[in-house]
């Protein structure tokens, strides 16, 4: 149980996230496919009792200078910002992982001033920052689908991964997954 004084840090890497989608889906997600990103924000709210300061990084192009948001994405964009989200728009030069540079800065800063994370990814990417923020003692834990969650960040954090679709129920569609099932959990009746 929290002590109240802390703040969880929702970090959702849009294009892992969509990445994972893609894997699952066997296609680009519609957006119908993709969670309801507000239900992140209360599971974040209800794991550690604490506030929610909720960041959502999006990779808008490659370039130096950005480009005009196009219809879909700046409706998006709105979307997240009623959802209790700060959209984070990244631009860049094609060659760099901008959505991974800024979340690593970002948990970099979390290291500095104090907080636990919840990391929407599945990217062993971020493996190293979160070993860290946990070996502070922070409480730090991954927001993704079980079976695409690299070994390094199960490490890093200890397994502690929340599965989107089962844990969190993020989802108004049922996926398509093939992953085992532990026993205890295993109910015949979706097979039927």
């Amino acid at each position: 149980m929290a002590d109240g004084t802390s703040t969880t840090y929702l970090l959702v890497d849009g294009e892992n996230i969509d990445w994972a989608l893609s894997k699952l889906l066997s296609h680009k997600p519609e957006p119908g496919d993709r969670p309801r990103w507000a239900e992140l924000v209360g599971f974040a709210a209800d794991l550690w009792q604490n506030p929610v300061r909720s960041l959502f990084f999006i990779n808008t192009g490659s370039g130096v200078t950005p480009q005009p948001l196009d219809q879909p994405l700046q409706g998006f964009v709105q979307a997240l910002g009623k959802m209790e989200f700060q959209p984070i728009l990244l631009h860049g030069p094609p060659n760099v992982k901008i959505v991974d540079v800024a979340i690593e800065r970002t948990l970099q800063a979390i290291r500095r001033r104090g907080g636990d994370v919840l990391l929407a990814s599945h990217d062993g990417d971020f493996a190293g920052e979160m070993k860290g923020l946990a070996s502070l003692g922070r409480r730090v834990g991954i927001l993704g689908f079980q079976e695409l969650v690299s070994t390094k960040l199960r490490e890093a954090t200890d397994n502690t991964v929340f599965d989107l679709e089962d844990d969190i129920d993020a989802f108004e569609i049922v996926l398509p997954r093939t992953r085992p099932v532990h026993i205890d959990s295993f109910d015949p009746e979706p097979y039927l």
